[in-house]
Formats: C-alpha cells, sequence, structure tokens
C-alpha cells in the first residue's frame, strides 16, 4: 500500500520520492509538472503492481533503515535480509558547481554496495510513459539499457549486467555496482568514476550550502531539512516554486480533493522565499525575482493569475487522467489545474512582499531598482481597485466568490510595502499616495470585517465564518499582537477550528462537503499567534507534537488526519515546511541565552 513515509532527492530541476525499500514511487520528466515515469505512487490497484518504479529488491528482506547524509539531499537506504547480510543503496540528483555554473541534469545515480554477508537482489526498472499508459520500447546496448516512446527517451548506463536489468535477475552482490538513470545521452566516462565524481560533488554543494544558513540554536536538524526540501522545489532555470513535489494524493480518505501541485503559486512562492531569506538563503530570492518580472511583463497590466507554470506558463488546463487508479486506488488523478481562471486578490500582495526585500537589503547581488518600483507600482493600481471586490479566495473556493478579508488584508499590504519602498527610494509624493491608498483599505477593513459582537474579525465582509488565515494579520503588520482584536480573533478561530493539536482551514462546507483534515501549516500560523500574544509554552507544546508527525526523514504533507495523525495531501509541502522554519525561527530561545 502506497504511503508518504518517502524520501525526496532532486537538484532543482526535478525531484523523485524514494519509499522505505528503496523504491522510486514518483519521478516526473523532464521536470516537476512533467511526464510521471514512475507512477507507482499513484496506481493503487491492481495494476500498482506493474506500474512505473524503479526498484532494488532483497531476497528474504526483513527490515531496513534510511537517512539523509548529514545537512545534504544525498538519501542512504540499508535493507537487510533474514540472514544477516545487507546491502546500502544511495540514492543522489547530481547538483554542484561547473563551468561557473550549475550542473543540474535530469539524472539520478544509485550506488549499490554490500555491506554484510552476500546480499541476493534483482533491480526492476520499470519506467511508464503517458501518465502510466504506455510501457516503453526497450533496447539493451553493452552497457546500457534505453527505454523510448515517441515522446520520452531514458537511457540507464551501468556497470552490473543490463541483461540483469532487462530480465530483473536475481543475483549475489558481491561487490559495488551503480546505475545511473537520466535522458538518453551516452555517458562520456567511466561508470564509477562519473558516480563517484558526482556524489563527492553533490555532497560537497550541499554541505555548504547549509553552511551559510542562518539557523535558529534549537530544533537545527529539522530546519535544516526544511530548508533543502524547500530548495529542492525551486525550479531554478526560471527561479519558480513549485507548491509539492506531487499530484493528486488526496486531503482526506476518499474526499475526491485530489490537486495538482505541481506548478507555482505566487502566494506559496513569497512564503517559501520568505522563509529561506529568514535563513539567509538569498539566491532564491533573486531567481524567483526574475520570475515575477517575467510574469507581470506578460500580464500587459491586466490581472495576474493565482498560479503559473514552472515555465512562465499561463494555461495550467485541468484533465482527469484515467490511466491511473489513485493513490490507494483514491482517485481521481488530476494533470493541471483550473486554479489558474480563479480570481484571487491576494496575489499582488504576495508578490509585492516577496519583492520587497529587493529594496532593503544590502546582500543581493541585483538590488531593487526605481524601474521594480514602477512595475510593482501597477500591481498596486489592481490590489488598490480590487480589494473590496469577491475572489475565490486563498482556500480556492470553486463553488462561490466572497470579499475574503485575507485577500484584502493583502491588498492593504501591497499598498502599506509600496509606501515603505517609495520612501526608501526618497519618493515623497508616491510615498504619500501608497500610504493614504493603505489607509483607507485597512478602514474599509475594520469597518466590513470585525464583527464585535463575535470579538473577532471574520473571513468574509459581513459575514460570520472564520479562517485560520486571519491569524495571520499581525505577522503582515495589519494589528499589532497586543491589539484586544488580534487577541480576539486568535480566540474566536482557536475555539471554533481547532481540533485537539491541530487547527483546520475552516470549518464550513464548500464544494466538498466539510473538511476532515487539519491544514498542516494553519496549524503552524496558529503557533506562531500564541507565541506572539504571550502564550509561549502553548506554542512549544503544539509544535513539538507537529514535529512528531514528520515522517521519518523528516518530511511533512500538506494535511494531518487530527484524530490519527496521518500524513495526507500532496508531498513534500513547500507550505508545510515554511511553517516549521518560521515558528521554529520564532520560538527558539537565542544562541546567546543558550550558554
Amino acid at each position: 500500500m502506497s504511503t508518504l513515509d518517502l524520501g525526496i532527492i532532486g537538484n532543482s530541476t526535478w525531484s523523485a520520492l524514494i519509499d522505505e525499500r528503496a523504491s522510486v514511487v514518483w519521478a516526473c520528466v523532464p521536470r516537476f509538472d512533467g511526464d510521471p515515469v514512475f507512477c507507482k505512487l499513484l496506481d493503487g490497484g491492481d495494476k500498482g503492481r506493474d506500474s512505473g518504479f524503479f526498484s532494488i529488491e532483497l531476497g528474504d528482506f526483513r527490515h531496513s533503515t534510511q537517512r539523509y547524509l548529514r545537512n545534504t539531499a544525498i538519501l542512504t537506504t540499508t535493507l537487510a535480509d533474514t540472514h544477516g547480510a545487507e546491502v546500502e543503496i544511495v540514492d543522489f540528483a547530481p547538483r554542484f558547481k561547473h563551468y561557473d555554473r550549475f550542473y543540474r541534469p535530469i539524472m539520478m545515480v544509485r550506488r549499490l554496495t554490500p555491506t554484510k554477508g552476500a546480499p541476493r537482489i534483482r533491480v526492476r526498472l520499470r519506467p511508464r510513459f503517458g501518465y502510466g499508459a504506455e510501457r516503453p520500447e526497450i533496447n539493451r546496448g553493452s552497457n546500457h539499457v534505453r527505454y523510448t516512446s515517441d515522446t520520452t527517451a531514458l537511457r540507464l548506463t551501468t556497470d552490473m549486467a543490463p541483461s540483469f536489468v532487462t530480465d530483473e535477475t536475481w543475483f549475489v552482490l558481491e561487490q559495488p555496482v551503480t546505475l545511473i538513470l537520466g535522458v538518453d545521452e551516452p555517458l562520456q566516462a567511466s561508470v564509477p568514476d562519473t558516480a563517484r565524481r558526482f556524489f563527492d560533488s553533490t555532497l560537497d554543494y550541499w554541505q555548504e550550502w547549509v553552511r551559510y544558513l542562518s539557523i535558529p540554536f534549537q530544533w537545527q536538524e529539522a530546519v535544516i531539512r526544511a530548508a533543502i526540501t524547500l530548495k529542492l522545489c525551486n525550479f531554478e532555470e526560471s527561479g519558480g516554486i513549485v507548491a509539492a513535489a506531487t499530484t493528486s494524493v488526496p486531503e482526506a480518505p476518499d474526499s475526491g480533493r485530489n490537486w495538482d501541485y505541481r506548478f507555482c503559486w505566487l502566494r506559496d512562492a513569497y512564503f517559501v522565499v520568505h522563509a529561506l531569506n529568514r535563513l539567509g538563503a538569498t539566491r532564491t530570492l533573486e531567481g524567483y525575482a526574475g520570475y515575477i518580472t517575467n510574469i507581470v511583463a506578460a500580464s500587459d497590466g491586466k490581472a495576474l493569475q493565482p498560479v503559473y507554470g514552472v515555465s512562465l506558463e499561463a494555461r495550467l488546463r485541468e484533465r482527469l487522467v484515467d490511466s491511473l487508479a489513485g493513490y490507494r486506488g483514491m482517485g481521481p488523478v488530476r494533470a493541471g489545474n483550473a486554479a489558474y481562471g480563479q480570481a484571487q486578490h491576494d496575489v499582488y500582495g504576495s508578490i509585492i512582499l516577496a519583492c520587497t526585500q529587493l529594496f532593503f537589503d544590502q546582500r543581493l547581488m541585483r538590488p531593487g531598482t526605481r524601474e521594480h518600483f514602477d512595475r510593482l507600482e501597477r500591481l498596486g493600481r489592481i490590489a488598490a481597485a480590487s480589494y473590496d471586490r469577491p475572489d475565490a479566495g486563498i482556500w480556492e473556493y470553486r463553488g462561490r466568490e466572497r470579499v475574503h478579508t485575507f485577500s484584502s488584508i493583502m491588498c492593504w499590504t501591497a499598498c502599506d510595502r509600496l509606501a515603505k519602498i517609495a520612501a526608501a527610494l526618497g519618493l515623497p509624493e508616491r510615498t504619500d499616495h501608497w500610504r493614504r491608498s493603505a489607509d483607507a483599505i485597512r478602514q474599509v477593513i475594520v469597518d466590513r470585517a470585525w464583527r464585535a459582537e463575535q470579538n473577532t474579525f471574520v473571513e468574509s465582509f459581513d459575514g460570520r465564518d472564520l479562517d485560520a488565515s486571519l491569524l495571520l494579520m499581525h505577522e503582515l503588520g495589519f494589528l499589532e499582537a497586543d491589539d484586544p482584536r488580534f487577541v480576539g480573533t486568535v480566540t474566536a478561530i482557536e475555539q471554533r477550528l481547532r481540533r485537539g493539536q491541530y487547527m483546520m482551514r475552516y470549518d464550513a462546507n464548500d464544494d466538498f462537503g466539510a473538511p476532515e483534515t487539519s491544514f498542516t501549516v494553519c496549524t503552524f500560523w496558529y503557533i506562531d499567534a500564541l507565541a506572539a500574544i504571550g502564550r509561549g509554552d502553548e506554542a512549544r507544546e503544539l509544535f513539538e507534537n507537529i514535529l512528531a508527525r514528520r515522517n521519518h526523514l523528516g518530511l511533512l504533507s500538506e494535511d494531518i488526519d487530527p484524530k490519527t495523525g496521518a500524513l495526507w495531501g500532496n508531498f513534500p509541502q513547500t507550505y508545510s515546511m515554511v511553517g516549521l522554519i518560521n515558528s521554529a525561527m520564532r520560538l527558539s530561545k537565542s544562541w546567546e541565552a543558550a550558554f
């Protein structure tokens, strides 16, 4: 049965998910939103036994252990049999500096080493194309195997017998072997020498990257793993950041809440770059700023979509994939996301928030300029005109639109930050303009979204429902933490939306009924809000609980079942890993106080 006890490897071009027994169960080529050539994760019916995977199987298997090499995205899995024999599998996607640029090919390297006894193994490589619908044509060479279709071609190059791969032959592993899988290009050097060189360079890259992170004193390992995971979800070629590596892992069992998250939501990407900025990893922001520049230029002054493709694609047509049964057989499987056609007015604040640091951070190689500011002003004008108009909101309701309070606050945020940027640039007239706009929007929000009789802000103008995005009002600077209205909102939300140690995003019925699982980032928002209003001990208790819900490799998905603690939803979810980083940074004791 499929689970989310998975590790991720990647190199900011593509990624693969690997289960506890070293089977690659999900990987898309040539990039995050491409064809899942390994798709076993989503073929939960009988076909799942024969659909796309890349496994290393051990005879008389007993148990496995799995870990990342310290401060890297290199995954090791050790399989042990009932006779005491063991085989270690090291998996990674090469990433390192080469010729003054990053080398990040569509490639994974698997190194198999007998570490105890005489393990008897077999290699099963069964890619599928067309979302699991097409079997490849297989052609064997002297040291490689090609898997091809009309649209896709993969090549496995190896120093083991290729016939053992194609015939799935059991054999005793007496010495290390290497498997290099990638696009259909011949390898120009020795297989083991290439693997060793790529391993050493990739190890050096990740450990050097981590070395310069500004991490908190406490929960360092958790924060480092979260940061590496966020980096793996960055499509460095364009600067875009995917929300997750998967599609259609349901938010709850048999809920139909199955969505494709392999795209760049402007809102989610802001939270990612903000978290990485706090850790000192500024290159991702600079790359994302380039992505945003291209999005805004292509919009030609028109309203922006909430989500785009990783290479700036605007049209993300949603379709059902009949060739895959779904996670644990729980369809549907979707490719594409119809949310691209929605109005979500918070996107303008998300973009401007993400770009604000360009004007204030002296570390950046390409700081913000007057030209950047002029471009952001175009978005500010749309925000100022949209704050009181209905939209689908942060939760992307498909069946209704309202004037959502969070969207309005984000429009206020857009104007507020433009005023601050204008002041930094020495533009008094533009500073006054955007300050007046922000103040006017703020007053309308207070008038329309504050309900004194409930002692809380509500999720939409003149409404009565609550949603967890209101926990961000202090974080965004809309209210001070000691403002009684913020304290009242936090109290109301916890009374209505808290389930045990977890937080729901909302409890009202939507297009699929009432939500069943907690939205993980909302729990982190609640933790941060509690800390802000002086309830730090409660916040730390909740934080420790959610850390314990991570899988064995320190990763989180989108949702958690509040009754069982089980992970649900797309994986690994950038929102969730961002929440972990932000809460750890807020709750950790300082380095000075620790000694």
